[in-house]
């Protein structure tokens, strides 16, 4: 069972309908309990840093949500969902973050192009990582978004896009991912991501 966190402030139904038409099961779920049980995590997010992550503390879920990631279970960041897993966010007047990846979310410096990146872009892989088996080098996602995270470590990033300057796309460290775009929104790629993640999530640790 995959967990999908609720703290009303993601896209919860195009989430959960991708992760079942890959025939993987899912639970929309606002128990912070729910997540010691569950076999994979989905961290989704649609909105703004601070407000987003004070709506996590209300519902009880960072402190479950950061020993969930420290223990290297199965997880998914997706948009707003990756940049939380940051140490900062500096949109508005800034806000911690969870802190498993070292590094900011600071905004997209792209002079001349519209903030937010709002539309369909081409990865550039940095490494390979089991959550992209198949999915080829420059393939496209869509993204919606102002914000985006500075790992302080190289090891973490996977996939960037050009867009002015170049924006993480994707991250990871273990069986933690993350991704900025959408893969609910992406197609068929994003339904073989989904595909892979229910792959890594059933794999023995």
């Amino acid at each position: 069972m995959i967990a999908i966190v609720d703290y009303d402030a993601g896209n919860l139904h195009s989430v959960g309908k991708a992760v079942e038409t890959v025939g993987l099961r899912a639970r929309t779920t606002a128990r912070p309990a729910d997540l010691e049980s569950a076999d994979a995590v989905i961290l989704p997010g649609v909105g703004a840093f601070a407000p987003c992550m004070a709506r996590l503390a209300e519902r009880g879920f960072v402190a479950p949500l950061c020993a969930y990631l420290a223990a290297d279970r199965p997880f998914l960041g997706i948009c707003l969902g990756l940049q939380m897993l940051f140490e900062w966010g500096e949109e508005g007047p800034g806000a911690p973050g969870l802190g498993f990846f070292p590094g900011r979310v600071a905004r997209i410096d792209a002079p001349g192009r519209a903030i937010p990146q709002i539309g369909w872009n081409a990865l550039r892989m940095a490494r390979a990582t089991p959550l992209f088996e198949g999915i080829p080098d420059g393939e496209y996602f869509y993204f919606v978004h102002s914000f985006h995270a500075r790992p302080a470590r190289a090891d973490d990033l996977v996939a960037s896009v050009p867009y002015g300057e170049s924006v993480t796309a994707a991250v990871a460290r273990g069986r933690v991912h993350a991704v900025q775009f959408h893969p609910e929104k992406s197609s068929a790629a994003g339904l073989r991501l989904f595909r892979n993640f229910g792959r890594l999530a059933a794999r023995p640790a």
